[in-house]
């Protein structure tokens, strides 16, 4: 089994175990009316993200733009009918359903998000991190830019995954 199934099976127990308040992964019917309202969610984060970066607050703009794909990822797993309370849960299934060939995702794509490798620095969770959680009070522009551009990459596809 692999890495991203055996989490995704940890992921499903979990749910199970902590019921309708879980912090985990449900198999649930697809439900795409679900999977568009996240996609507006994903769009009102990236309207947002111009907005503050227009009134130098960059450094939010790594939590908006990690939440514009995020709100992506959710999108694609209830398509595929799966509910996520749980990030590293939901980076888990996309990994499954990329090696499952359920997903027509870029696994590269995925990488830049979040890794499965805890080395690797650059991806955008731990920006979103380093910003959210540091002192530093302007995200540098290439993070800005490689960020916005993932971001926009996935929440294209996710469009396309759900229409």
């Amino acid at each position: 089994m692999t890495q991203a199934a055996n989490k995704v099976e940890w992921c499903l127990r979990k749910a199970q175990k902590e019921g309708t308040e879980h912090r985990g992964l449900v198999r649930i019917q697809p439900n795409l009316k679900e999977a568009q309202a996240h996609l507006r969610k994903a769009g009102h984060y990236l309207d947002a993200t111009f907005y503050l970066k227009e009134g130098a607050f960059s450094d939010i703009c790594a939590s908006t733009l990690f939440y514009v794909m995020y709100q992506s990822l959710l999108a694609i797993g209830l398509k595929f009918g799966y509910e996520s309370r749980n990030q590293e849960c939901t980076f888990a299934l996309m990994y499954l359903l990329i090696e499952e060939r359920i997903l027509n995702l870029d696994r590269a794509l995925l990488e830049r998000i979040a890794s499965l490798d805890p080395e690797k620095r650059d991806t955008s969770v731990k920006i979103r991190e380093r910003m959210q959680y540091g002192a530093e009070l302007s995200l540098w522009d290439d993070a800005y830019t490689k960020m916005l551009s993932t971001t926009k990459e996935i929440l294209e596809k996710a469009k396309e995954i759900i229409e």
